[in-house]
This record gives C-alpha cells, structure tokens and sequence, in this order.
C-alpha cells in the first residue's frame, strides 16, 4: 500500500550541530505524522535546507540545494536556514527560489510553518512517525551547547551561532533517555565549543570575561586569552559533570563527543574513558602547526601543546582515532609555516584529516589581514594535505586489520552492504544477508582500502558494553 502521507526533506549540509537541528525539526515532523526523508525527492510538498557558511564553497552548495529543491518540486513550500541564511544576501529568497530564509534562532519555528502550509493545502499529516532516512534510531545527534566567543580570525560561526549557550545537565540526561527509549543505540553529543560547555551557567570564575556588546573584537580576544591564562582544573569541570551525569543516569550503549580543543583535554577529564561506553575518538581541531599563524588565527594554543594533547589521549585511551581540522594558505602563511604544519600532521598520525584552503568569511578578522595568498598556491598546499591525510588514514586502520571489534550496524548501502562505525570511529562495511540494522555486533576486520575497511560478523548475538 503506497505511503500516502506528506513528504518533506529534511537536507543537511555542514557540521554535526547541523545535524543535530536537523533532527529535531525531522523528529518534531515525523511526530506530527508526516514522512520525513533526509535527501532530495521529487513531489515533496515541502524542503527545509539547513545550511553551512564555513566557506564560500559550502554557501555555493547552499545555494545549489535550494535550486535543486525547488526543480524538483515547483510547488514545494522551501526554507532555506542555518548558518548561510544569517550570511547570504538580502535578496538570496529571490535568487534561489526560496520561500523563506529563517534565521539559525528561529529553527525551532519551522515544524509549525510547514505543519500550517500543509493544512493550508488540504494535506493533513497523518500516519505514524517516520525518522530521517531510517538512521535516527541507530544514532541520535544531540546539541547540548551552542555559540562560541573564542573569534577565531577565520571562522564566521561567532556571527552565525551567537554567544555561547549550554543546555542544561538535567536537559541532555532527558533528551539521551528519550532517545534510547527510541532504540537509539549511540548519541553524538554536539556543540560549538564543547571544551566550553556549562561556562554560561555559572560553573567557574568568568571574572572580566565577557565584555559590553559593543567591545571591538580586540578587546573581546584580549578578556578570553586572559581567562585562558587563569583557567584552573574546577574550570574545567563543565563537560566532566555532563559526562559524569549521563554514565551514571543513562544506559545509552555508546557516547561519542563530536569535538574538542587541544586545551580542553586533561588527566581528570580523560579518565572517564575508563567506562567504554565513551566512544574512544576525539576530534581535535589543528588548523596549523606553525606557532606564528596559530598566533594570528587567535588559537588558544601552540603547537608543542596540541603534541602534549595528542600524547595524553593516546597514553590514556588505547586504540583512540583523533581526527582534526586544517586549513590551507591562511592569510600571511609562509612556506616555512606550511612545512611545519604538513612535519606536525605527520607526526601526529591522525586517523582522518579535513582539509580546507583558507575562504575569506565576511565580518572575520582574517578577512581584513594582508598578505591573502592566491588561489593556486592555497589549492596545492591543500593537495599535498589532501594526499597525506589519505595516507595517514590508511596507517592508522591497518593495525586493526585482524581484529575482531564491537561495530554498531547502520544500513544497507545502494551496492546492497551493510555499512557501521567502530567505537574509534572507523566506517565498516560487510556483504552480511542477515539483518543488522541497529545491532552492536563483535566483526572482525579482514580488509581494508583508503578510509573503507570490510568485516565478517562474528556472531548473531547483540553485544551491549
């Protein structure tokens, strides 16, 4: 019998907050009866593309996914939200063929819109809840901070996100317990500055931190280097008392961290890798390993103490996957600079590198710097990035090759495979023709190629930690 309830993509481009949003607005939807899909689809009544401005190529793909939408479906009600609808033109709605652009602030508002547009058409939504593309109840994304007051010179988020924002401890115990009610087997705890989470609700001194609204962006910089500088270990405490809460008060078989700062690690705090529920992988943004372009990006921290970072992880955590962040051809970037961030990506051994050539951000610091290189010297250097993070992805899986590792099962790819994630974050996949969706099973790892690994399932029998 044909699916005769209302369509509406759900369409997600940029980072794992995104995807967190997305989810809600999808969970909200599919809540109200409506089918929910998280990819283009023709005849949808309606398309929400929740975009990314990180740089100029992720507003272009923004744009391109409007355009899309609305080829498919000419009828289609399609807003357009997220970061690039708080970066893009004035008149973007009448260049792309949007309906609407709703600001980052106002997701929450857009399952009523369209709730209200479909009744308006005389397509009620009715039926049962669906998930976005049948991978909400494997993994669940779950914002539990947003904002950041870091002013990074290149990142355009500050702008797009607002200050930072934690959602309380007792909110986040809440929302893991509704999604393991669901069947959701791991969630990804998501945020702009997860190293940060809890500052905002009075845990530690914030003393001269945060400066009047109209404070220039030096002086802004200057109050967060100086709380840096003061930070003590009860400081610190923030993500700890979220982990802490959710081990003790949740039975979610994984917990995975989308990212954090090479200053946010320490002893104390990767001590809770003790229960294996925590996911062993920590995605530890670069950017550069020369300390004179750190410096100028306004990172807090340099390099010798992002080695001490990726020293700590490793000594306490076996098997770990770090992965980061780099940025190619920064403005005022030297080829000595260069040299000492490809010498430091090396000697890391990341498990996956995402690599970028430097994009001028409207309203950033960087954007105003001199010294902005050309596009083919920023393209090159992003190869050479490119090609390492290749082979150093590779090195990284081939010591598991052999090993038998818990995998949790996701769904069938389009050759027909199975495809899931380690808890060190290496994607799997298996010709199994046994159902294993949403299914923690121990795999052995027997082959592997460039960032893909294959498995064989070695028993029938879900495996919880």
């Amino acid at each position: 019998m044909a699916d005769e309830r209302p369509t509406v993509a759900v369409l997600t481009l940029g980072c794992k907050l995104n995807q967190a949003d997305s989810e809600a607005i999808a969970r909200e939807l599919g809540g109200a009866g409506v089918r929910v899909v998280d990819r283009p689809q023709r005849g949808a009544e309606a398309f929400v593309i929740n975009s990314c401005s990180v740089t100029h190529v992720a507003d272009r793909k923004a744009r391109h996914m409007v355009r899309l939408a609305r080829r498919l479906s000419p009828e289609a009600r399609v807003i357009l939200t997220g970061c690039y609808a708080e970066t893009a033109p004035a008149n973007i709605a009448e260049l792309t063929g949007a309906d609407a652009v709703i600001p980052s602030a106002e997701k929450a508002s857009i399952p009523a819109d369209i709730l209200a547009r479909l009744a308006e058409r005389g397509d009620p939504a009715a039926g049962c809840p669906t998930h976005v593309g049948g991978g909400l109840r494997t993994r669940a994304f779950i914002k539990i901070q947003e904002g950041c007051n870091e002013l990074c010179a290149f990142c355009i988020v500050p702008y797009t996100r607002g200050r930072e924002v934690s959602v309380p401890v007792e909110r986040v115990v809440q929302e893991v317990r509704a999604r393991e009610a669901e069947g959701v087997l791991e969630v990804v705890l998501t945020g702009t500055q997860l190293g940060n989470y809890g500052r905002d609700l009075g845990w530690g001194v914030r003393s001269g931190v945060d400066p009047a609204p109209d404070s220039s962006r030096a002086k802004w910089f200057s109050a967060q280097t100086s709380f840096a500088l003061r930070m003590t270990e009860s400081q610190e405490q923030g993500p700890r008392k979220l982990l802490e809460a959710l081990l003790a008060e949740t039975s979610v078989p994984r917990i995975r961290l989308s990212s954090l700062q090479a200053q946010d690690i320490s002893p104390e705090l990767l001590r809770l890798w003790d229960d294996t529920r925590l996911c062993p992988h920590f995605h530890l943004p670069l950017q550069s390993g020369s300390e004179t372009v750190l410096k100028a990006m306004r990172r807090r921290y340099i390099p010798d103490e992002f080695r001490r970072a990726l020293a700590l992880v490793r000594e306490r955590v076996p098997d770990a996957a770090i992965t980061t962040d780099v940025i190619a051809g920064f403005p005022g970037e030297t080829d000595e600079d260069f040299e000492a961030t490809y010498a430091l990506c090396e000697e890391a051994g990341f498990a996956a590198m995402h690599c970028f050539p430097y994009s001028r951000r409207p309203q950033t610091g960087a954007a105003k710097m001199a010294g902005h290189l050309p596009a083919p010297t920023r393209r090159a250097r992003l190869e050479r990035l490119l090609a390492l993070g290749r082979e150093s992805s590779e090195r990284f899986r081939r010591p598991f090759l052999g090993r038998t590792m818990e995998v949790l099962w996701e769904d069938r790819t389009a050759d027909a495979r199975w495809q899931g994630l380690t808890g060190n974050y290496m994607r799997v996949y298996t010709a199994a023709d046994v159902p294993l969706a949403n299914r923690i099973l121990p795999t052995r790892l027997v082959g592997i190629e460039g960032n893909e690994m294959s498995g064989e399932v070695r028993s029938e029998a879900m495996v919880y930690r």
